[in-house]
C-alpha cells in the first residue's frame, strides 16, 4: 500500500480553521462525529468523489481514483473540520508509520489548540467556530 499525504486536502483543512469553520471537540468524540457510510455516500452522489477526497488527508495511490477505499485519515464531517478527527488521523497515521500525513495532522491540531487556547469553553463541551 502506497499512502501518501493529499496536499491539496491538507491545504482546505487549515483554510477552514483560518475562516474557522472547525469543532473543537475532544479526542474520544469521533466515533459520534465522523460521518455516516450514508452521508458518504450522499457527498459522492451530490458532489462527486473529489469533493469526497478533499476531507481525508491520505490516499493509497494503488487504488482506483473513484474507489472510496483510496481516501485515507478523514478529518471532518465534509462541513467543518472536526478537533477529534485530526486527533485521530494524527494517531493512526503515526502508527501505521506516514509521517509526512502524522505532521501535517499534528500542524492542524496546532492550529486547533491554538484557537481553543483564545476562547473560553461554552458549557456542554464542545465550541462550534463559524465565521
Amino acid at each position: 500500500m502506497a499512502v501518501k499525504l493529499i496536499q491539496s486536502s491538507l491545504e482546505h483543512a487549515k483554510k477552514l480553521i483560518k475562516e474557522r469553520q472547525c469543532v473543537l471537540d475532544q479526542r474520544d468524540d469521533w466515533s459520534e462525529h465522523q460521518p455516516s457510510r450514508t452521508a458518504e455516500n450522499k457527498l459522492i452522489r451530490e458532489h462527486g468523489i473529489s469533493q469526497f477526497r478533499q476531507w481525508h488527508l491520505g490516499e493509497d495511490d494503488e487504488l482506483p481514483d473513484h474507489n472510496k477505499r483510496r481516501y485515507k485519515f478523514p478529518y471532518g464531517d465534509f462541513h467543518k473540520v472536526h478537533r477529534c478527527g485530526v486527533l485521530t488521523a494524527e494517531s493512526r497515521a503515526g502508527q501505521s508509520k506516514y509521517f509526512d500525513i502524522e505532521l501535517a495532522a499534528a500542524h492542524l491540531h496546532g492550529m486547533l489548540d491554538e484557537l481553543m487556547a483564545d476562547e473560553p469553553p461554552a458549557s456542554g463541551g464542545a465550541r462550534v467556530h463559524s465565521a
